[in-house]
């Protein structure tokens, strides 16, 4: 996938423009790649668009007009995104408003070595991005990237291919079905 670059963003002031249309594109991007795993994990694979969204939305919410910090946004997110051998997506924990947060969070430290993608026959653990998670404490948000060799990316990229996300930590089994939309989303990228 080809990173994204200071051309490609527009920043505040022309983004303003157009953002009502294209945050509503990238609302029904996302939808297919939107997975619910149980009631407290919802990863989103993330894109070129998705993640073009993401900066411009930032840039927009923290008023950065200037062009190195600008560089800087476009640098974190492109951190995030899919290569030609892998895809990637945020995790969110989803912690109920009645709930206590940190035991809520407590219970899943560990997550980091219990998230699959899988996809046809191919089982690929999810690594997850160093420092947002330790021994004793775990982030809400996550960035994860599923390495697919030649092999799953032919599975999806072939039509009617099963794909699903698991997560089996001791304490959150959930696996999810994903549809044929999601695999044609993912899919597309590498066309």
């Amino acid at each position: 996938m080809r990173l994204i670059t200071r051309a490609d963003i527009k920043g505040p002031a022309l983004y303003r423009g157009f953002r009502d249309d294209f945050r509503k594109r990238i609302i029904d991007l996302k939808k297919p790649r939107r997975i619910s795993v149980g009631d407290r994990v919802t990863l989103v694979f993330e894109n070129r668009h998705t993640l073009t969204f993401q900066i411009e939305e930032m840039l927009r919410a923290e008023s950065i007009t200037e062009d190195d910090k600008i560089r800087d946004e476009i640098d974190i997110y492109n951190a995030l995104m899919p290569t030609d051998d892998s895809l990637s997506a945020t995790l969110f924990l989803e912690v109920p408003a009645d709930a206590n947060p940190r035991s809520e969070l407590d219970r899943l430290i560990g997550l980091d070595e219990h998230v699959i993608l899988h996809i046809g026959e191919h089982a690929i653990r999810a690594a997850f991005e160093p420092g947002r998670s330790t021994d004793e404490r775990i982030s809400a948000v996550q960035y994860t990237r599923y390495p697919i060799g030649s092999a799953a990316k032919q599975a999806l990229l072939t039509e009617g291919t099963a794909v699903a996300v698991e997560i089996d930590h001791p304490n959150y089994r959930h696996r999810t079905p994903c549809s044929e939309a999601t695999r044609a989303s993912l899919a597309a990228d590498y066309r």
